[in-house]
């Protein structure tokens, strides 16, 4: 990504901020007993701060399942995040896209209250992580 290093900093911002924004709708969505949406937020908060942290080190964001990709390719197998945050990610994607597209399949709510906490966890560690190398 031919970014310049302000225009960078902004965007990261932008999408940290966005992120930021979208996990603070799962309080309503929670309240509402709407689970579906609420794995679909939770999915995108999720989904703007990897973007952030993709394109914090210059790489491109490309489509859902390339953004999967790239965490795991960048982030994981370099241990810069755990195995366990990269399967996290990877299934907050699926079940988004179960949720969203799939007319079968309901999101319960046990399963997506169970998911709220380490979605937020790991949108704190990409912040530190993005904080952490532009001191």
């Amino acid at each position: 990504m031919s970014l310049k290093e302000e225009e960078r900093r902004i965007i990261v911002e932008m999408e940290l901020d966005k992120a930021e924004r979208i996990f603070a709708e799962q309080k309503l969505l929670r309240d509402g007993a709407l689970w579906g949406t609420l794995a679909n937020r939770l999915y995108y908060a999720l989904f703007h701060a990897v973007s952030a942290l993709l394109i914090s080190e210059g790489y491109e964001v490309g489509t859902h399942k390339g953004a999967v990709i790239r965490f795991q390719q960048y982030f994981v197998k370099t241990k810069l995040f755990s195995v366990d945050d990269g399967r996290f990610y990877s299934q907050m994607q699926t079940m988004r896209e179960n949720a969203d597209y799939n007319c079968s399949y309901d999101v319960s709510e046990e399963e997506v209250l169970e998911r709220i906490e380490p979605t937020r966890l790991l949108i704190e560690k990409i912040k530190q992580y993005i904080a952490d190398k532009t001191k």
